[in-house]
């Protein structure tokens, strides 16, 4: 019989403010006078600092014995290899989450906010004191869970990216990007600042954003929907190019497609992280709908 593994606790964290600017600087000393003499404080990033290190070491403490452990930051995710059974700590604030979602294929997340002072904590709700016995109904699955609608992009060459918020397509410069869009059964050739596909979780941020200048506003998705919302940022009308497909609901099962018109430049991007990406040269397809994979928030 086989024997059941050891559950492992991976601990998701970023770098300090406060630690990257004292790298940045050389010493806590060159930082406090870099600051002061823009007639800023170090004393703010060094609270925010000690609350972070205070809950890291919260959780640490609040992992069973017998659970194997791993601590990894965020600039690490994309070389990391999770395992199926892993239950995902996320340490800090709300990005975070949306950071490590992308790598996961239905692996647990517990959201742990570092300071309630400064963050909403919508997908950090939970205390470090809070963690052991949240970790143990995890293990007994007798703990709550939330799931959130992912948004997926697949390319035509094979490439695919996953995001918790939004996909963008468009220019990585965000100068005009121009190519075709296939949406609801229409199809225009369009030249914009490139467009987004976002989530319900996702259309309380940028969607939420552009949707308030709209003349035509869309019934945005809530974060459990499965429907997608589409904007196209500031369309430009010409002999060449139209304005009809602006934007709108993209129910489950339905896609939105942009086929690339730019040379160079053109890029896809989830949740505002640029350098992991799809390169979209000319005449290179993608397809942007709902994942499969969502994500399962610890409640």
């Amino acid at each position: 019989m086989a024997s059941i593994p050891v559950p492992r606790a991976v601990v998701v964290t970023r770098r300090s403010d406060w630690e990257g600017l004292v790298a940045r600087h050389g010493t806590r000393e060159q930082a406090r006078f870099f600051l002061e003499g823009r007639g800023q404080a170090i004393e703010e990033l060094e609270r925010r600092h000690e609350k972070l290190a205070s809950a890291l070491r919260g959780v640490s403490q609040a992992i069973p014995s017998k659970w194997r452990r791993v601590r990894i930051l965020r600039e690490d995710l994309s070389r990391f290899v999770f395992e199926p059974a892993d239950v995902i700590v996320a340490v800090g604030q709300d990005g975070l989450v949306a950071n490590v979602a992308k790598y996961l294929f239905g692996q647990p997340v517990l959201g742990v906010n570092s300071d309630p002072e400064s963050y909403d904590g919508i997908l950090v709700p939970h205390r470090a004191e809070a963690v052991r016995r949240l970790l143990l109904a995890v293990a007994l699955q007798k703990c709550g869970i939330e799931e959130r609608t992912m948004v997926d992009a697949t390319s035509d060459d094979g490439q695919r990216l996953r995001a918790l918020n939004e996909i963008f397509v468009g220019h990585r410069t965000h100068q005009s990007a121009r190519y075709r869009l296939r949406f609801g059964g229409g199809e225009e050739r369009q030249s914009s600042s490139g467009l987004i596909i976002a989530t319900g979780t996702g259309a309380t941020g940028w969607a939420r954003s552009i949707d308030m200048q709209r003349a035509r506003r869309v019934p945005l998705p809530k974060p459990g929907d499965p429907a997608l919302v589409l904007y196209v940022r500031e369309p430009f009308p010409s002999v060449s190019t139209g304005t009809h497909l602006a934007e709108g609901l993209v129910a489950r099962g339905e896609a939105v497609e942009v086929v690339s018109e730019m040379n160079e430049g053109g890029v896809v991007f989830g949740d505002g992280i640029e350098d992991d990406r799809i390169d979209l040269g000319w005449g290179l397809r993608v397809r942007v709908e709902a994942a499969e994979e969502r994500l399962r928030l610890v409640r």
